[in-house]
């Protein structure tokens, strides 16, 4: 089966980002042979002062292709791990949603996009997951991370939100590439024009904004958005991709 797992508010300044905890989650799941993991997508939320986080209010989310545990065991060992791992002072919270035709998606999409424009409380969080029958857990201190694991599932469920980790490095800022030679890397699905939407056919050259690139989530794929310029197409810079 394949499931959505989504984890919030682990980490403290200075320390490692809840990037890292997910990642080692992914890692620890595929090396124990239970199934394969996503790339990871990261989520923004409302930033308020009534609203506590660590540096950008973010969740972290990423598929789970399970093959051998049930879903309750994998329940128990993610929050283990975040009982274990989280930093010292942190709030963190885990949803793990199934990807089936059962779960209410547009109640769950629909939370992810209100808790981007406004304050969301855990009766709310827990209310919904109790309605649509998704697992929703605290793993220490007040557990208020449940409500960013929460919505971030319901974002990554949308298709349409966030940037996902890391970056990646195929070549310098003004160098070119045709679209073809970017889609041939497994992690790049599809060049996308920001603006419209519409793809870049395979021979068109793009230009590099930056000596890093960095992929969104659209469409469901791993994309990279280009912009128009004087000179032709080129890929978002490191602060325009901080849009999303």
């Amino acid at each position: 089966m394949k499931c959505l797992l989504c984890i919030d508010d682990t980490d403290e300044k200075g320390g490692p980002g809840t990037g890292h905890l997910l990642q080692a989650i992914c890692d620890q799941i595929e090396e124990k042979g239970w199934g394969s993991c996503s790339a990871i997508s990261r989520h923004q939320l409302f930033v308020d002062d009534a609203i506590p986080y660590t540096s950008h209010n973010s969740a972290l989310c990423c598929e789970v292709q399970l093959n051998r545990p049930s879903p309750d065991e994998l329940i128990a060992f993610c929050g283990a791990w975040l009982e274990e791992n989280s930093a010292p002072g942190s709030d963190p919270g885990l949803c793990v949603v199934p990807c089936n035709s059962t779960t209410d998606a547009r109640r769950l999409i629909d939370f992810g996009r209100r808790a981007k424009q406004t304050v969301l409380t855990k009766p709310d969080a827990y209310r919904l997951a109790g309605d649509i029958e998704v697992h929703l857990s605290e793993h220490g201190g007040t557990g208020q991370g449940v409500v960013g694991a929460l919505a971030g599932a319901g974002l990554r469920l949308s298709e349409n939100d966030g940037r996902f980790r890391g970056w990646y490095h195929l070549g310098r800022a003004g160098d070119s590439c045709r679209v073809a030679d970017l889609t041939v890397h497994p992690f790049i699905d599809a060049v996308q024009i920001e603006a419209t939407g519409q793809p870049l056919s395979p021979e068109t050259v793009v230009r590099f904004g930056g000596d890093e690139l960095k992929l969104v989530l659209k469409g469901g794929r791993q994309t990279l958005l280009v912009t128009e310029t004087e000179d032709g197409w080129r890929t978002l810079t490191k602060a325009e991709v901080k849009r999303y």
